[in-house]
């Protein structure tokens, strides 16, 4: 977040301030998150918000009885914006009819809530500069982890310290697939059980793909650390390739599996990534199962902080959408916290569990420790179970701390074994 576009003095239409009329609320998208923050404002009657329009195509289909007879509900996007409203509640997603909505809105000096990680970590410095020149607000603390809030936590009652170092489980369908599969079910069988619940699309990718907590990973980057990073940058792995026997071997080794976002300042430089990591039994990531979400952060003055708690669902996101509007409705100010643009240039250097399924024959330990030897990477141990078929072998490689870089190259090496059936898994451990 730039520090011109930082503060949010008092608005023009605060109740506070003025002591004349609520906010008028206009909701972009009644689905599951929309529905629930319309629940809140007509259920909770929070002071200085009033619902006055629904947004949606196809509106009718969605219309419910619960809500005050005089919201206007519409699927005209033009006519809601060029209304009396005073925020716009943008709640579907995408970066394309949303930001068109939200920059519209914030061109004719509206203010904006959203709960849109993707736009945001794309587009949220542009967007916070069009709110600062345009005399409106851009608010987003339900972009990431839903209810937890982590956003408002690092604007205000992180503020003062400097953030180092952060990591956590920011996708909820990805860790009740993991925490799933942790008491022995194959990825194929829980993914459909997540679908069946709704946790997860009939096109998962955008999550098991690590796309989501990507997004998510970058607006935290830019708040916690202090860095504009392009999200492309982040090149995740997906949890695709992790079976039942890694969970198995992750065990053994005192360690669980969990899909984990991270960052952090190295020296000066920016190292992230996205993926499957073997995690410590004892660290509060492996405690976090379902669709639960987890940030810590580590400060360099105040140490590690941890938010836990439901990070999906339209209840908890809700709470977070109404929070936001609250905040406007009554004048809050937020913490300027400069940011720079940044590359991500620097590696992190911590253990790897790699698992390897071969054709057993004489030899391939010596192959495979010569060609990690080569590259000056040293071995923590070799873990091979009983009880599986030659033809088929898995067994574990660990290694002790070395950079990213050299371990693939070490492994484009050892990819060229003839006895491997498929290409070694590559999971960092964090300690």
């Amino acid at each position: 977040m730039s520090q011109e576009n930082a503060s949010l003095s008092s608005t023009p239409f605060s109740t506070q301030a003025t002591g004349t009329r609520p906010l008028r609320i206009a909701l972009f998208g009644f689905g599951t998150v929309g529905s629930s923050v319309a629940r809140i404002l007509v259920e909770s009657r929070p002071e200085g918000l009033e619902l006055t329009h629904v947004f949606n195509r196809n509106v009718d289909r969605k219309r419910v009885e619960w809500t005050p007879t005089g919201v206007v509900w519409s699927e005209d996007a033009d006519a809601v914006l060029a209304s009396d409203v005073d925020v716009i509640v943008e709640l579907a997603g995408g970066l394309d009819p949303a930001g068109t909505w939200v920059r519209h809105a914030l061109e004719a000096g509206k203010s904006v809530v959203t709960a849109n990680k993707k736009l945001i970590a794309y587009h949220g410095v542009e967007l916070e500069r069009l709110a600062a020149a345009k005399g409106g607000h851009l608010k987003y603390g339900a972009a990431v982890a839903g209810g937890i809030p982590v956003i408002p936590g690092i604007e205000q009652g992180l503020a003062g310290d400097r953030i180092e170092r952060m990591q956590g489980i920011l996708n909820g369908t990805c860790n009740f697939i993991l925490s799933k599969m942790e008491t022995g079910a194959e990825y194929a069988n829980v993914l459909a059980t997540a679908q069946a619940k709704g946790y997860a699309e009939a096109d998962p990718t955008e999550d098991v793909g690590g796309f989501d907590a990507r997004a998510k990973l970058a607006i935290l980057m830019r708040l916690a650390l202090r860095v504009i990073v392009d999200p492309e940058e982040i090149v995740p792995q997906p949890i695709t390739a992790v079976t039942a026997v890694d969970f198995s071997y992750a065990h053994d080794l005192g360690c669980t599996i969990r899909q984990v976002a991270r960052a952090e300042d190295v020296r000066g430089t920016v190292a992230a990534t996205v993926g499957p990591m073997l995690v410590d039994k004892n660290s509060p990531l492996a405690w976090s199962r379902g669709t639960e979400n987890m940030v810590i952060l580590t400060g360099r003055y105040g140490g590690d902080v941890v938010f836990s708690g439901h990070g999906a669902g339209g209840h908890p996101t809700a709470v977070a959408v109404v929070s936001d509007l609250l905040a406007l409705a009554h004048g809050s100010r937020r913490v300027a916290i400069p940011s720079l643009p940044a590359k991500i240039g620097a590696e992190f250097e911590v253990p790897h569990y790699i698992r390897f399924f071969v054709k057993d024959r004489p030899g391939i330990v010596a192959e495979i420790t010569g060609a990690l030897a080569r590259e000056q990477i040293n071995i923590r141990a070799i873990v091979q179970k009983p009880g599986y078929p030659a033809d088929r072998l898995p067994f574990v490689v660990t290694v002790e701390p070395c950079k990213t870089s050299a371990l693939k190259r070490a492994l484009a090496s050892i990819s060229q074994m003839d006895c491997l059936l498929e290409h070694p898994l590559d999971l960092q451990m964090l300690e």
